[in-house]
């Protein structure tokens, strides 16, 4: 029967140890007493604006048409999409295939498009807040890429590593390696860093970058920093003017020396600001933006009926004296026990929808 080894008294029971541990209880109580919460990632620092007020991720042109497929509606879900495009101007490929499959666990997602790239996802949860993902992409001409990340997520903390094509083929290690932590200082302040460290082959000497990152949280309205490596600043401020109603601003100043700043013997300053508005209707959502580079934006989601949604995407470059304009129609069809629920809860409303 095999015996518990236990370490010599002399290692736990001293001074030094007793004076470690009374420390590490008494920060650890003192952060229980602040009531910190968790700040987020730092990928996602800026979140409320870059990515649900701006339409960075929303914007389009051409016409697009989705048809989706839910299987079950509770775990684990399967769904399926068919994707066509046109005029899209090369963003997306004419024909793309999805199918996606999820459970409290387990998340993965491929696609494949008529160009011949392949992109799967794949995410295992470990624990509650240990989460490992996987990102592999394959594009025409042999080109890959693979991401790997592993994040955690603590009470007032959450860090993650990340690695972008390791390889140890070379004869070492190549690759690029991120490494990220966001921690509460407050309630409502929170202070991070980004570790990069880069090999892009054993000929090349590795380079390390280090960004910073703020982040505060007021009542209803949050504001943050941050410091990249590439030689810029950003800075965004995020707030709810009402329950349906939000706006946001994103700064981006370009600090870096360019080539042809070069040639002119003097730095490169460039920078962008981004002001944006997103109204929720009871059926559907409106975001408007406008930028210092002369480009004004709108984009409209209305939901029509359960199966069918329409967007109307359009933008004005004042600059370029050039306009673009999008259309998308999806139609996503459940099984009956969704659309019963969705019946009811339609059946309910008594009052129309405003827009």
């Amino acid at each position: 029967m095999a015996e518990h080894l236990t370490p010599p008294s002399f290692i736990t029971d001293n001074s030094v140890v007793a004076a470690f541990k009374d420390a590490y209880t008494s920060f650890s109580e003192r952060r229980e007493a602040l009531g910190l919460t968790n700040p987020g990632t730092v990928d996602n620092i800026a979140r409320e604006v870059q990515k649900d007020v701006l339409l960075s991720n929303f914007m389009f042109t051409g016409l697009r048409a989705e048809l989706t497929k839910t299987f079950a509606i509770t775990s684990p879900l399967f769904r399926v999409s068919h994707a066509f495009s046109m005029g899209s101007q090369g963003v997306m490929p004419p024909y793309a295939f999805s199918a996606m499959y999820g459970s409290p666990k387990v998340f993965m997602q491929g696609n494949l498009s008529s160009d011949g790239s392949l992109t799967a996802a794949g995410n295992y949860r470990w624990t509650q807040s240990l989460v490992t993902k996987s990102n592999t992409q394959i594009m025409p001409g042999g080109q890959a890429i693979l991401q790997l990340d592993n994040d955690y997520t603590g009470k007032d903390f959450s860090a993650s590593i990340k690695a972008f094509n390791p390889s140890f083929l070379e004869g070492g290690l190549t690759g690029i390696f991120l490494g990220s932590y966001l921690q509460s200082i407050t309630p409502s302040l929170a202070l991070g860093f980004e570790a990069v460290w880069q090999r892009q082959g054993m000929t090349t000497r590795p380079e390390t970058a280090l960004s910073y990152y703020a982040k505060y949280k007021g009542n209803d309205w949050i504001a943050t920093a941050q410091l990249l490596a590439q030689g810029s600043f950003g800075a965004s401020y995020w707030r709810k003017l009402s329950d349906r109603v939000e706006a946001g601003v994103d700064m981006n100043l370009q600090f870096a020396p360019s080539a042809a700043a070069a040639l002119m013997g003097g730095p490169s300053r460039e920078g962008t600001t981004s002001i944006g508005a997103k109204y929720d209707f009871r059926a559907s959502t409106f975001r408007a933006q406008v930028d210092s580079a002369g480009k004004v934006s709108c984009l409209l989601e209305k939901r029509i009926a359960m199966p069918i949604a329409l967007t109307f995407a359009g933008e004005i470059d004042q600059a370029k004296q050039t306009a673009k304009l999008g259309l998308a129609v999806n139609l996503e069809f459940a099984g009956e026990e969704l659309m019963e629920q969705q019946e009811k809860a339609e059946g309910q409303e008594i009052i129309p929808p405003p827009f």
